[in-house]
């Protein structure tokens, strides 16, 4: 079957979702852009690791190993760990967090147990009880183009980004090519995709598709495998 994807939704702290993939063969994939930052665990041969990954402002072309498991969860956004600000993590720039050689987590010189896919949730509201993962509840308002009277344009500008990793523009562009490929992938015709989501024409939504997802419009209708957590 190669590679499979499976997600759940919930009421989870400050998370969007928690999602888990495996591979039961080498699978060739492109991972599209994405806006949020995640918490990841990767399971493979060598055993568990950990990793804090930022946005992805391209989208990559990815192989999944035979016998490799991940899951984790998207953050909402605005929410981050400070220690790792989400620009160091921007582009596959992953923090891959210690782990101890009982196999627990190392983190802000305390040892956390190794979350499972069962209660990674349970993980994440931890470190939000601990203070190290952190929101920002203007980052909402900021991405509609609002802010507080008193708060200039740049620092809301730098706010957003401190919190989210790319400017309120990228994560809009990012966005809409999400909205487009979803629709292509779900059989939508190209004419319709360009009006739907809001492109000039067909040229720009094939620029827009290449560069979100690695793939053509044409290419998303026939179903080609991505990944756009």
């Amino acid at each position: 079957m190669g590679l499979v994807f499976d997600t759940v939704t919930g009421d989870l702290p400050l998370a969007r979702r928690v999602w888990s993939a495996s591979c039961d063969a080498p699978s060739a994939f492109t991972s599209g852009v994405k806006g949020s930052s995640m918490i990841v665990i990767a399971r493979s041969g060598d055993g568990l690791s950990v990793h804090l990954r930022g946005p992805e402002t391209r989208a990559t072309r990815m192989t999944c190993p035979e016998g490799c498991a991940f899951f984790g969860v998207d953050l909402q956004l605005g929410a981050y760990l400070p220690m790792f600000p989400p620009s160091g993590l921007t582009d596959l720039n992953d923090a891959v967090l210690p782990t101890s050689s009982s196999g627990r987590v190392l983190l802000d010189g305390r040892d956390w147990e190794m979350p499972t896919e069962q209660n990674v949730d349970v993980f994440l509201e931890r470190l939000v009880r601990a203070g190290l993962v952190a929101f920002d509840p203007l980052v909402d308002d900021i991405r509609h183009g609002e802010r507080p009277r008193a708060m200039s344009a740049r620092t809301a500008q730098l706010r957003f980004r401190r919190a989210v990793g790319i400017s309120r523009r990228k994560l809009a562009s990012i966005e809409q090519a999400q909205r487009a490929a979803q629709l292509l992938a779900a059989g939508g015709a190209i004419a319709d995709v360009v009006a739907a989501g809001g492109y000039y024409d067909q040229p720009q939504l094939g620029r827009a598709m290449r560069w979100a997802t690695g793939h053509t419009p044409a290419e998303l209708r026939s179903g080609v495998p991505f990944l756009a957590f």
